[in-house]
């Protein structure tokens, strides 16, 4: 058993410096080894090996960042199912009810984006004009 901090921490300092020997030591060797051919074809963006098309500077439309945003959204709250369920056998039927209420809540807010349009990507779709 570790009686200083020294012996504490050791092995992690280790383990980081040795991490940064293999990191360092693969990116000298790629550079002395690898060779250097510089011409138009490994010039162009990679794109899944199709030809680019286009400018770089297109603009996306809002339902792309909107879906993105709303994927991050349901993705943390979908974390906090992990710790409900670590706890779930010592608070029983209090955890119970706490967690159908936000599974509620988040399903409302789901069913709400949905049928505002918010996941439709057809380029037909038009949004609701209801009040």
């Amino acid at each position: 058993m570790p009686v200083s901090y020294t012996e504490l921490y050791f092995p992690v300092v280790l383990q980081c410096l040795i991490a940064m020997a293999v990191a360092g030591g693969m990116l000298g060797a790629s550079y002395l080894l690898g060779k250097r051919v510089q011409d138009r074809v490994k010039d162009i963006p990679y794109e899944c090996g199709i030809t680019p098309t286009g400018s770089a500077r297109e603009r996306f439309s809002v339902k792309f960042y909107l879906v993105g945003m709303l994927f991050i959204l349901f993705d943390i709250e979908a974390i906090f199912l992990y710790p409900w369920a670590v706890v779930y056998r010592e608070l029983r039927w209090f955890a119970f009810v706490e967690m159908v209420l936000f599974i509620v809540l988040i399903l409302s807010g789901f069913f709400y984006i949905w049928k505002k349009g918010a996941l439709d990507w057809s380029e037909t779709a038009q949004p609701s004009r209801r009040p």
